[in-house]
């Protein structure tokens, strides 16, 4: 009997190493490290269906202005918000990874997709943790138009490739990819070997017949993608729902796009007939209280290619530990740290022996720095008990020196925030528009105390 060969993947980074180590040597992480089998034939030739990982058999070079596009034109989803995160609708022969924690609303989202799709398009939905009645039963629930719809409940990727090819669907979804298999890796379903070989196989026949397909994805306990980094490169698009489980909002957002801008955001509202779209997301982040209250204010974001207005709240108060308290909800802790030593040192504020709450309201995590002049602001209204006007916006990036730095598409966040009533905005004096904004006054400041002595 031929030894069997094997090899240790990093779920991390995706790095392979000859025999386990308790650190990755490429992306420094300990513990990841798990064992995959690899084939016993190394020189056996590859099979034509394998030689190319997009799907071309019959490789040709070709001049780049001379490639047809026309023949792979974007379709609808049905969801307005959906084809926004995806960058305009879904390209055929395209995988799409689509991830969130149990409960978010993953399943829910795609039987409405192919539901609505099931009417023009040729649709298979292949459950691998549900029987068929289990599917049948939330549809009915949803009151989802059922007969177009075809389904299939198998968890072996060649079955569910031939069977694929016989019913040509110009759709599929994998729910979930964790749970298949193929039968020659010896691993259990779940593990490193089948989750890797079992999405690349799909992925290579979706390009090979152009089938646009949804794959289902666990999330971890810290909320990344379970499963291998490979998982994530073999993809065209991934996109995570997120949602707590006491908010029946949930946002999609798209961490990696091969045919659209990267961090868009759509919003959901979780309803008793599925998955709704939000139209207005800056609606439901600006549901204030009527009377305005110290340490709240309201910013604008940028998310993908549109602004959104969210609310910041803090709360400074006298520590009782010799080591006061810094959280910070939906923004980045080590930023606040260094928002704080800002404003101590350019600002002449000191809040050592405070304590200081930071949340983003809505459940909205902010990644991009022009937060930073709002959160100084809430800050040093908490700390002060001064209570900032309703109608007040601002952001701006705060660099270490005490400048205040522009942000990009500024003209659009206050054009967004006077749309919505906002009367007064403080922004960096790169983002002054050159024309005066109907309903909006504005504030340009440089430095962080020009913004201090502009409350």
């Amino acid at each position: 009997m031929a030894k069997r060969k094997t090899a240790f993947v990093c779920n991390d980074c995706g790095s392979e190493h000859p025999r386990w180590q308790g650190q990755c040597n490429d992306c420094r992480e300990w513990n990841t490290l798990t064992e995959i089998v690899i084939e016993n034939s190394p020189t056996k030739s590859v099979p034509a269906s394998r030689s190319g990982f997009s799907g071309l058999t019959a490789a040709k070079v070709e001049v780049l202005n001379e490639i047809d596009l026309a023949a792979l034109p974007r379709f609808s989803s049905g969801f307005k918000e959906l084809d926004r995160v995806l960058g305009g609708g879904i390209v055929p022969g395209s995988a799409i990874l689509i991830g969130g924690s149990p409960g978010a609303g993953k399943s829910t989202l795609l039987l409405q997709v192919m539901c609505l799709l099931a009417k023009t398009n040729s649709t298979l939905y292949v459950t691998g943790e549900e029987s068929l009645q289990q599917v049948a039963m939330r549809a009915q629930r949803l009151q989802l138009p059922s007969d177009k719809l075809k389904l299939l409940a198998e968890t072996n990727v060649d079955t569910i490739c031939q069977l694929a090819l016989q019913h040509k669907p110009t759709i599929m979804v994998i729910d979930s990819i964790q749970v298949m298999h193929m039968s020659d890796i010896a691993s259990a379903p779940g593990g490193v070997s089948q989750v890797r070989e079992s999405a690349a196989a799909l992925t290579r026949f979706a390009k090979q017949h152009h089938i646009a397909m949804f794959l289902v994805g666990h999330v971890t306990k810290d909320g990344s993608l379970a499963g291998p980094k490979v998982l994530e490169h073999c993809i065209d698009c991934s996109i995570m729902l997120e949602g707590e489980s006491d908010s029946r909002f949930r946002t999609l957002r798209g961490t990696k796009n091969r045919f659209g801008a990267v961090n868009e955001l759509g919003v959901f509202g979780m309803t008793e007939k599925g998955m709704k779209e939000v139209s207005n997301p800056s609606a439901i982040f600006l549901n204030r209280e009527e009377e305005a209250s110290p340490g709240s204010i309201v910013m604008t974001i940028w998310e993908g290619t549109r602004p959104l207005l969210v609310e910041i709240q803090a709360l400074v108060d006298y520590s009782q530990m010799s080591n006061p308290r810094r959280v910070a909800v939906g923004l980045d802790q080590n930023r606040l740290a260094m928002l704080l030593a800002v404003m101590h040192r350019h600002g002449n504020v000191q809040m050592n022996d405070q304590d200081v709450f930071v949340n983003v309201v809505g459940g909205v995590k902010i990644t991009e720095t022009g937060a930073d002049l709002a959160v100084l602001l809430a800050m040093v209204s908490s700390f002060r008990n001064y209570t900032l006007p309703k109608e007040l916006i601002a952001f701006g990036e705060v660099g270490l020196s005490g400048e205040i730095r522009p942000v990009p598409n500024g003209i659009d966040r206050i054009s967004e925030a006077a749309k919505h009533g906002f009367k007064r905005a403080i922004v960096p004096k790169a983002n002054m528009p050159k024309q005066k904004i109907k309903g909006i006054e504005v504030v340009p400041v440089s430095r962080l105390s020009e913004a201090l002595e502009a409350l």
